[in-house]
């Protein structure tokens, strides 16, 4: 052993300490064993810097723009309506739904890009039914990387793993060959979170969650414009579209209230619905070319002033002089120019008519217009106070084209048409490009903090492989399991690729250990697919850190997870697996038995 291989394994060991003991943030961490690497000379800085232009780094940034468009435009959240309704107010429920829901999104997504995407909606869900969201984001990353199992191209391990046989002169495998296995280890972790769902920690979550400051239940008044999309169908698709929040409570046709229109009613233009509705749903009606907020169709063309027109609120005060006069009394757009476009009321009726309704203390107004006359507004003796709109738009038009942006993706990264980095970075500009989601959301979308933390790592796995270190493990391994049962050597291989890809990429520990699983199985006159795919298998769902998993790093800070939890989770369900997947490999290609009796 040279000086610079032990002066990696002091590296190592102290980055290990740090990670596990928490002393400091994981991506202060990360940075810290950066730069022990580049200034004690193991690693050039080109090498230490590669990290942030490497293939993970520029994923995990990608998924989390392409996940923002899928939320923006109303897809996340269709999803989350259909977990939640499936999952009830059981924790044992909600883990048992959305486990095979995320494994099988994952089987043929990216599995970050699942765990991003679902993540918003389990702490949602959380919330709603008064449960714990660090016993739900657990077991979801889990079944986002179990999943990965379930198809050939699931992961780039398995796809290395395929070259890897067919080189050495096999049939390879097919783009299902490994689903038994794949389908077994769902099976297996789902039922393992369900049994030991006591060991998961009961935490409350991010607490700079600011979910607590929306409000639902507005009241506003919804105008089906001319030529509208929405012309002549009926009320039900568009109560469909807009989701669960939003409610109707009455239906003006021909400027009349009409009582015998009912949901399979078709719409005509001109039509005008009371309704109540969620901040967001509020947000994204306006930008519906087939729909309008009815106060802006009447009255947004009296609104003047600078800036951009945005939606803010206003909470009416004690001792208004508006308290008691109603909104059409009030004649906002002349007196203000600015359009109220929603009322909400903590307790009591509000007027069908958003118009007739007369104004009480503490009544919050949703108002449109232009920040110059906010300004004005807001120093008005008669509002309390004027707060941003909590609501956020749903470009819910657009959601087809987020969908077909994801399919291209995923078929692009799927079939090597384009290198799985290229593809995702080319999915998450082809969603601000077609407006699904906008620029300056896109930026905020992205996590920096874990995006340092994946680009901080990955040099420790150069180092290893620069220092000979990997390759030093290698030899050793070698020489201790030759000879062994089958069995056995399958799971050193599985153990190994387990251990090593908490600090290598699945990629990198395949490409490593990969070989040696060949030579292993030519040593004991076997074939080589099954070693070689329980290596893969290591590589891919060993939960034994969050660094070792990129979907668990996302977790980490929304779940308030510490490392040990991961430990203390994982450890039993990643030695259950790997008894699960090498006797599956002895089974399907060794001719072992199906059952262990």
């Amino acid at each position: 052993m040279d000086l610079h291989q032990i002066v990696f394994l002091l590296i190592l060991a102290g980055s290990l300490y740090l990670f596990i003991s928490e002393r400091l943030r994981v991506d202060v961490t990360a940075m810290l064993t950066l730069l022990a690497l580049v200034v004690t000379g193991v690693l050039d800085s080109k090498s230490a810097l590669s990290g942030f232009a490497s293939e993970p780094a520029i994923i995990v940034a990608a998924v989390f723009v392409i996940s923002g468009g899928l939320a923006a435009t109303g897809i996340t959240e269709k999803i989350g309506q259909w977990v939640e309704r499936a999952a009830g107010a059981s924790e044992s429920r909600a883990i048992a739904v959305t486990m095979p829901v995320v494994a099988a999104l994952s089987s043929f997504t990216h599995h970050v890009m699942v765990t991003a995407m679902m993540l918003p909606i389990l702490t949602r869900l959380a919330r709603a039914k008064g449960l714990s969201v660090s016993r739900l984001l657990m077991p979801m990353s889990f079944a986002a990387s179990l999943g990965t199992t379930l198809t050939l191209v699931s992961a780039p391990a398995f796809l290395l793993a395929d070259n890897l046989i067919e080189r050495s002169g096999t049939e390879g495998l097919g783009i299902f060959s490994i689903t038994p296995i794949g389908l077994t280890l769902v099976v297996v972790g789902v039922v393992y979170m369900l049994l030991a769902r006591w060991l998961l920690p009961k935490r409350a979550g991010d607490a700079g969650d600011d979910g607590y400051l929306r409000l639902d239940r507005y009241r506003t008044e919804l105008l089906v414009v001319e030529g509208s999309r929405w012309s002549t169908r009926p009320l039900a698709e568009l109560q469909k579209a807009l989701g669960d929040k939003f409610r109707l409570i009455g239906w003006l046709r021909d400027g009349k209230e009409r009582d015998d229109l009912t949901a399979s009613s078709p719409l005509i233009s001109g039509d005008v619905l009371l309704v109540e509705a969620s901040a967001d749903a509020l947000a994204s009606l306006h930008d519906d070319p087939g729909l309008d907020l009815n106060a802006l169709a009447r009255f947004g063309n009296r609104i003047t002033g600078e800036g951009q027109r945005q939606l803010v609120q206003a909470v009416v005060a004690p001792g208004s002089e508006f308290i008691g006069r109603s909104i059409r009394e009030l004649n906002f757009a002349r007196r203000f120019h600015t359009v109220i476009a929603g009322l909400w009321r903590r307790d009591g009726d509000v007027d069908s008519r958003l118009a007739d309704a007369r104004l009480r203390e503490g009544d919050l107004l949703v108002l449109w217009g232009r920040p110059s006359r906010f300004t004005e507004l807001a120093a008005h003796h008669g509002f309390l106070m004027l707060v941003p709109f909590a609501g956020e738009a749903k470009r819910r038009v657009r959601a087809p084209l987020a969908l077909a942006v994801l399919a291209a993706t995923v078929f692009a990264a799927a079939t090597e048409l384009l290198p799985a980095a290229l593809a995702f970075l080319l999915g998450a500009v082809a969603m601000v490009a077609t407006r699904c989601v906008d620029i300056e959301q896109a930026y905020r979308e992205i996590d920096v903090r874990i995006f340092v933390m994946i680009a901080g790592v990955i040099p420790l796995g150069i180092a290893m492989e620069r220092t000979g270190t990997a390759e030093l493990m290698a030899d050793g391994l070698l020489h201790v399991v030759a000879g062994w049962p089958a069995l056995a050597v399958l799971l050193v291989m599985f153990s190994v690729a387990a251990l090593l890809t908490q600090i290598l990429s699945d990629a990198a520990t395949t490409v490593l250990l990969g070989p040696i699983a060949v030579s292993l199985a030519q040593s004991l006159g076997l074939p080589v697919t099954p070693f070689v795919v329980c290596t893969a298998l290591g590589a891919v769902v060993a939960f034994l850190t969050p660094i070792g998993h990129h979907g668990n790093l996302l977790i980490l800070g929304p779940g308030q997870y510490r490392f040990h939890d991961f430990l203390r989770i994982g450890l039993p369900l990643t030695v259950l697996i790997a008894l699960v997947s090498a006797w599956m490999a002895q089974w399907l290609w060794l001719d072992g038995p199906l059952l262990p009796f």
